[in-house]
């Protein structure tokens, strides 16, 4: 196996195996710093060894293995952690632990520990997209529009406030899930956004954070079967996963959603999707609680899913259910979104009108550009369209993205 071959390994399983080495040690050792360093020093070992030595036949239980070792070392050199340091001599030992509580899965055990309410929403979800997905602090970054430094602040904070308050790494109760749910669910779909389009790398979709956010979702929608808005986050999922095979073109560009190819989507991820969607309608309709926000955009999603082209759109549909999302959820991307739409209805000096509102807050999201230059596009203002696809194009992190964005400014902007 040749070096690179090896390095390609190393990345793969790095996607595959970093949540549940850490969520695993977190739950033996009960401490996410040890858990955290010990997975990244097994991921240094692994670099090291084996380009010398191959490529294990169970690179995961080589990890697990090499990383539990490394915390117990660690912890017998802080021999003043008595408690630790007498957990650190007893055998070793790699059975499943026996469950005890309503939430059997280390990672989502680990997902709910990071989301506990002591910690600020922003830190919950951060220091859960570091510790579960195995994403960098520039990824978060972008996943959150803040800075780096920002970012890396709020995770060692958080990990600081989880140590200082003594926040147990505890199967939850039943409470404590309804409690810390939304912070949950927030950092399961930035995992899956970050699969879906991804931020920085080469490869535009990171099937691998995809694959465990729908995952996540569907353990999720088996512990709380009747939360609409767990089985809102998993339809939203899915009908947007279902047209993944249609989003990167064979050459790299991103695909936009008027002009990719409805047949290549998965219409068995549609149909799973609708009937959730099914489902939540019967329920509200039986006097459950109204839609939250992942169910509207799951029904936006179907809407867009079940049109047969892009020009069959019900446009008027997706402007009025983006109206009820803003009065949950007013954030500029949400308005962003529905002003994208509004274009669509009522034209697109219209809804660059409402667009430009958002200018302040949105200057550095490569979207609210992209927007904004193809309504000037339409509205025959070239000059400023180009300008305004060239700060899209320098502010997009996806090659995808870039690709297309530089091809649309070349082709219609003057």
């Amino acid at each position: 196996m040749t070096v690179l071959t090896v390095e390609q390994a190393i990345t793969r399983v790095h996607h595959e195996e970093w949540a549940r080495v850490v969520a695993g040690l977190a739950r033996r050792f009960g401490d996410l710093d040890v858990a955290e360093e010990a997975t990244a020093e097994a991921f240094v070992a692994a670099a090291e060894r084996w380009p010398r030595e191959g490529v294990p036949s169970n690179p995961g239980g080589w990890l697990a293995t090499t990383a539990t070792r490394k915390a117990i070392d660690r912890l017998r050199r802080e021999s003043q952690r008595d408690a630790r340091h007498q957990a650190a001599l007893m055998v070793y030992d790699d059975t499943p632990a026996e469950p005890t509580g309503p939430v059997e899965d280390d990672r989502l055990r680990l997902i709910f520990t990071c989301c506990h309410p002591a910690l600020a929403m922003e830190a919950r979800v951060a220091l859960t997209l570091r510790l579960l997905g195995g994403l960098t602090v520039p990824e978060i970054a972008r996943a959150f529009l803040v800075q780096e430094t920002t970012l890396a602040r709020r995770i060692t904070r958080a990990k600081a406030k989880i140590k200082a308050a003594h926040i147990p790494y505890r199967v939850p109760s039943a409470d404590d899930i309804r409690e810390r749910l939304a912070g949950v669910l927030a950092v399961v779909y930035l995992i899956f956004n970050e699969g879906y389009l991804a931020s920085e790398g080469d490869d535009p979709v990171r099937v691998d954070l995809t694959d465990e956010a729908i995952r996540l979702g569907r353990l999720l929608r088996a512990l709380l079967p009747d939360d609409g808005e767990v089985a809102g986050l998993l339809a939203l999922m899915l009908l947007t996963d279902a047209r993944r095979p249609a989003r990167v073109s064979r050459t790299g560009e991103l695909v936009i959603l008027a002009e990719q190819d409805r047949g290549a989507w998965d219409r068995t991820l549609i149909a799973e999707g609708n009937a959730l969607l099914r489902e939540r309608v019967e329920a509200v309709a039986s006097g459950g609680d109204p839609p939250g926000r992942y169910q509207l955009q799951a029904a936006i999603n179907m809407v867009h899913t079940d049109a047969p082209s892009a020009r069959d759109t019900e446009w008027s549909t997706i402007v009025a259910l983006y109206g009820r999302l803003v009065l949950l959820d007013p954030s500029p991307i949400v308005r962003l979104n529905r002003a994208v739409a509004v274009a669509e209805v009522d034209g697109p000096g219209v809804g660059l009108a409402e667009i430009d509102r958002l200018a302040e807050v949105l200057d550095g999201y490569h979207a609210f550009h992209a927007a904004r230059a193809d309504l000037l596009r339409r509205l025959g203002r070239g000059g400023e369209s180009r300008a305004a696809y060239d700060r899209a194009i320098g502010l997009a992190g996806n090659p995808a993205e870039r690709s297309y964005l530089c091809r649309r400014r070349d082709q219609f902007a003057g």
